[in-house]
């Protein structure tokens, strides 16, 4: 899958994004360290080990850099980015039933929105998987020859 990259300077603000699901009762939010344990945990079983492995990094940053999508106290989405390297946004993943409500878009703008405020021009969104999503989101074009990219390294590969 090809990485994608999007100008951070032209992103719009998540605020629309997160205020309309705040009034559904899904809140976006930082993840906080007390719930690692709990959020690796997500993920492993609704992701993958792999998407595991990056988010615990996201837990050594200051901030932490992952986001979450919560109704209540249960997790339905998260998000990450410098995770797998700096300036990349991901892994992420929404539940198949909360789909479609403009989570992963909330999700994607509010943690490029934090690259931006951390001081970069540009993201890289890797190995994605629904291109046409991050076209329509925030612009993202593919970089050619991108595939495996970082990747070309990692155990889990099928390269």
């Amino acid at each position: 899958m090809p990485d994608m990259l999007v100008k951070l300077y032209n992103l719009r603000s998540s605020r629309p994004a997160v205020d309309a699901l705040a009034e559904q009762g899904i809140q976006i939010r930082r993840a906080m360290a007390p719930d690692k344990e709990r959020v690796l945990n997500w993920i492993a079983e609704h992701s993958s080990v792999a998407a595991r492995g990056e988010a615990d990094v996201c837990f050594g940053s200051h901030p932490i850099s992952l986001f979450l999508a919560t109704e209540g106290k249960e997790i339905i989405a998260y998000a990450c980015y410098n995770a797998t390297a700096p300036d990349f946004f991901g892994p992420t993943r929404v539940l198949d039933s909360k789909q479609g409500l403009g989570i992963g878009k909330a999700l994607l703008l509010r943690s490029l929105e934090a690259l931006r405020d951390e001081g970069y021009a540009y993201a890289i969104i890797g190995g994605v998987g629904p291109v046409g999503f991050y076209q329509k989101c925030v612009d993202a074009i593919l970089i050619e020859g991108s595939t495996p990219g970082i990747y070309r390294d990692f155990l889990g590969s099928q390269a």
